[in-house]
């Protein structure tokens, strides 16, 4: 068994490749908390010392006051690397560096083969130095948090590519890539295509992969933030507010009195003690509009409790929970648990990262996520679960909690794309769109082999 590999002492700071506009809210969101400490619940010392490190994670400070996003753009077409920067620069408070974004004028065609076996090793030098430039600004470098989505071609194939990349060069750092997972009604006709390829060539170089789901997002946008015309900004906007809940600066257990300094390298440790097991997913508590905000008052164990359930029962978001759904009875054998998973829904989890931040947090008691019960049995519940703690508040939230969880979760809508997939795949349909790029059947049969596994293994915990 392996675990995560810790960074070398001289690593830190995360850097991003983003083909989407989920960087830009992520460090617009960063930018604006770290200013400010909302409801005055710091000192002077603690606010400057969350200031400072908020700065060398996520800004490089080239001149005085001008912070310049750790960050590399790429994308084969200019529109949206045209809109990021630009919503940066009117920000008047941060932006990229205009040296650091790559784009073309012809894009991916939603081909994961065009993205992976054209675009990638024809740019390759390029974006690897542009990345290079960027690294070579860290005092410590500990990984690269990737941003890209699964449905077309570019964030997929280009995007592995890229991560292979990575890995080949920086095989010490960490590497977290945050895939966004297509919706289920479709986005283009080969997405369960590219969607395998990416998902299982991920799982060779990737230490960890961070999953969204469009339509998980989508719903909180509507249930919950009350947005009736939903647009592709109020997704990422949500998508950074729960990124940011993770990787801002808080307190571990272990170094209560000052912040991380290898972030991913802390992820990593707490939540992936296994190669086989790498799927994170991502909850935060509460969301809502801010209307509801005004009115609204939180405590700790009701937060807690429903942060609890939406563990156990899979859910999404805090509303429409199942409550029905219970841990299963302590010393149950393994295929009496197994049959129970499958009837009662039931997520066992690998490990857990549960994220407090503001008033009285020190105060907040998680028995709950330490029951034996959760977690699968080749593990200590008591080393299953990480704590990280701050008194600052959230993005306005007095009290807010952030889970991420190593488990099961996303069992079911694997299981579903690659089974959509293979569908497609045994008639042959569209497989020629990929063979003229280079991609031959037998590679598609690997992948579909890799992902089965996969599922196995999450499926027997």
């Amino acid at each position: 068994m392996r675990t995560a590999r810790r960074a070398p002492h001289h690593a830190d700071a995360a850097h991003a490749y983003a083909v989407e506009g989920i960087e830009a809210k992520l460090e617009e969101n960063v930018y604006h908390h770290n200013t400010t400490c909302t409801h005055g619940l710091c000192s002077k010392k603690e606010n400057e010392s969350f200031q400072a490190a908020c700065k060398e994670r996520f800004f490089s400070e080239e001149k005085p006051s001008v912070l310049a996003a750790r960050a590399v753009l790429v994308d084969m077409e200019p529109k949206v690397i045209g809109q990021t920067l630009s919503t940066a620069s009117r920000s008047g408070t941060w932006n990229y560096d205009h040296r650091s974004h790559f784009c073309q004028k012809q894009g991916s065609g939603n081909n994961w083969a065009n993205g992976y076996c054209v675009h990638g090793p024809k740019h390759k030098e390029t974006i690897m130095n542009l990345v290079q430039k960027e690294a070579e600004k860290c005092d410590r470098l500990s990984g690269f948090l990737t941003v890209m989505s699964m449905a077309g071609g570019t964030g997929s194939g280009l995007g592995t590519f890229v991560t292979e990349s990575l890995k080949d060069t920086y095989p010490t750092s960490f590497l977290l890539n945050h895939v966004i997972w297509p919706y289920r009604t479709g986005e283009v006709i080969v997405q369960n295509y590219n969607s395998v390829l990416t998902l299982s060539h991920l799982y060779q170089s990737s230490d960890a992969l961070l999953v969204h789901e469009n339509d998980a997002i989508h719903k909180i946008c509507a249930q919950l933030m009350n947005i009736k015309q939903i647009s592709f900004q109020d997704v990422n906007r949500v998508i950074a507010h729960q990124l940011g809940s993770v990787f801002q600066p808080a307190y571990s257990s272990e170094s209560a009195a000052h912040y991380s300094r290898s972030p991913l390298g802390d992820l990593m440790e707490a939540l992936v003690p296994h190669p086989e097991f790498k799927m994170l997913g991502l909850r935060n508590i509460p969301q809502m509009s801010e209307n509801s905000l005004a009115y609204s008052t939180f405590a700790w164990p009701g937060l807690l409790k429903h942060l609890r359930q939406m563990l156990i029962a899979n859910a999404k978001m805090e509303e429409g929970i199942d409550w029905q759904v219970r841990p299963p009875v302590p010393g149950l054998p393994a295929s009496e648990k197994l049959s129970l998973n499958r009837t009662a829904r039931f997520n066992t989890s690998i490990a857990n990262l549960v994220t407090l931040r503001g008033k009285d947090v020190q105060s907040t008691d998680l028995g709950g996520f330490q029951e034996p019960a959760l977690y699968t049995s080749w593990l200590n519940a008591q080393d299953a679960l990480t704590i990280w703690k701050t008194p600052r508040a959230f993005n306005k939230y007095e009290k807010s909690a952030s889970l991420v969880s190593n488990s099961q979760f996303l069992l079911k809508p694997v299981d579903s794309v690659v089974g959509k997939a293979w569908k497609m795949f045994a008639s042959k349909a569209y497989v020629h769109q990929y063979t003229k790029f280079g991609i031959e059947e037998e590679d598609f049969m690997d992948c579909f082999t890799t992902l089965e596994q996969v599922i196995a293994s999450y499926t027997n915990l």
